[in-house]
């Protein structure tokens, strides 16, 4: 393991980051799979919302299922984070790779650089990662080519950018055409933390497992069978990863039936008595909604609401695009 963490730091607390500032720059990195990037589709979105565009090199590159070799796609990590001419940093894509980076990561570098860092599915390695060492909020949310450039329907273009700029209220939103359940009932007060359960799992047992005491656990999925989600809680519960939980936000969970699911979650996490609310447009659905990583929040299941009881982007000192 990567020296840096022989001694980790776990932060209880999270702080903001600076806000995405009016013709800012966005970074793009490929900390994941490859994906063909339609360079001026690319830029023309980020131009029409007021942003210019700035494409590491690690975009244009494959090796396999990798968008890049793992030092490219570590060095482009760090690139992005220590430039200060980067405003926001958003992901290509998911798919595999994360993981492979995360004992090389100079957490430390990253604690001195803050600003908003955007992705879900396979970023969720990097997520709860980041949160763990480097102590500041994250945003599980949309990434440029399967979102952003894909059709996906509003809230999910106004969702991150009202997040990234401090525009968002301290409740947030959820379209009225896809009803929440409440599985649970009852309110609960918690940092926000989880992503996908595939990958929440995958880090168990290594320094960048989840750390689940007092916190409002999120989850989501896709391309998981109902038993293998069951698979899934199940370790969750046996790792003794759902005793401290204080309430669950279940996102989209793709390609399962919901009525089986809510049936599942209800026998997994009812006799946790802690809020559980369902339904949520968040990671591979569309809408897909932005929620802050590591930020303090109430979920109330009984008026089915997420609130965030923490700013999460700094609007104070927030720098300047002129020259």
């Amino acid at each position: 393991m990567n020296s840096r963490l022989t001694a980790p730091v776990t932060y209880k607390v999270h702080s903001a980051v600076p806000a995405l500032p009016a013709g800012g720059v966005i970074g793009l990195i490929a900390p994941a799979g490859p994906a063909e990037l339609d360079l001026e589709r690319a830029t023309q979105w980020v131009n029409a919302h007021g942003y210019s565009l700035r494409v590491f090199d690690g975009v244009w590159e494959k090796d396999g299922y990798l968008a890049g070799s793992d030092a490219v796609r570590l060095r482009d990590l760090h690139a992005a984070f220590t430039d200060d001419s980067i405003d926001a940093i958003f992901c290509l894509r998911g798919g595999y790779g994360c993981p492979r980076l995360l004992d090389g990561i100079d957490f430390e570098l990253l604690r001195r650089h803050p600003k908003p860092f955007v992705g879900y599915s396979d970023i969720t390695a990097l997520h709860l990662a980041i949160t763990r060492y480097a102590g500041f909020v994250t945003f599980h949310g949309a990434m440029l080519n399967a979102d952003l450039l894909g059709g996906k329907q509003e809230p999910t273009q106004s969702s991150l950018l009202r997040m990234l700029t401090g525009e968002q209220g301290a409740v947030l939103e959820h379209p009225s055409a896809y009803p929440l359940s409440t599985l649970a009932p009852g309110s609960a007060r918690g940092r926000l933390l989880g992503g996908n359960l595939s990958m929440i799992c995958a880090a168990m047992g290594t320094a960048f497992e989840l750390d689940s005491d007092d916190i409002i656990l999120f989850i989501e999925d896709v391309n998981e069978p109902l038993y293998r989600v069951d698979r899934l809680l199940t370790q969750l519960r046996l790792a003794g990863k759902l005793e401290r939980v204080r309430g669950v936000l279940v996102g989209d969970v793709a390609g399962v039936d919901a009525v089986a699911l809510e049936r599942l979650i209800r026998q997994e996490l009812g006799p946790l008595g802690v809020p559980v609310l369902s339904g949520w447009r968040s990671g591979h659905c569309d809408p897909n909604l932005t929620l802050p990583m590591g930020a303090l929040v109430r979920l109330d299941a009984d008026q089915q609401q997420v609130v965030l009881e923490q700013v999460v982007v700094d609007t104070a000192n927030i720098k300047s695009s002129s020259p």
